[in-house]
């Protein structure tokens, strides 16, 4: 039998090293967590939309909604802080979300009205 117990590991999921989390965070540029950061709200609102594999087994509007609007939020407070070569795509991601999103509505918000559109502008079909 062992003679430590879980508290005298300091690195347990109760306690983790957030010392070495920091540090390893502060090694990142600025931009891939903006872009990690993106993608992931992606992955999520896509989820929510039905457009994976699982199809509507997790589909939800109103969760989608709020992803996409904070992902439209996220692109445009940091349009000036990423280069084109990375915006470029997450714009293009965003706005397959919100036209996703649009056909996926049973009543489809008003132009401008839609998840996002805050942030982008009104966002039509085609």
């Amino acid at each position: 039998m062992s003679e430590t117990s879980p508290s005298d590991n300091p690195e347990t999921p109760a306690n983790p090293d957030f010392d070495a989390m920091a540090r390893d965070i502060a090694e990142v540029p600025a931009v891939e967590v903006i872009v990690t950061v993106a993608v992931n709200l992606m992955s999520a609102a896509a989820v929510k939309l039905g457009l994976t594999e699982e199809g509507d087994t997790f589909k939800d509007l109103d969760e989608a909604r709020k992803l996409i609007h904070a992902l439209a939020g996220l692109l445009d407070g940091s349009a000036t802080e990423i280069s084109s070569f990375h915006a470029a795509p997450l714009r293009d991601g965003l706005k397959s979300l919100q036209l996703a999103f649009r056909e996926a509505s049973l009543v489809p918000d008003e132009p401008g009205q839609g998840p996002g559109e805050k942030y982008t502008g009104p966002v039509y079909g085609g």
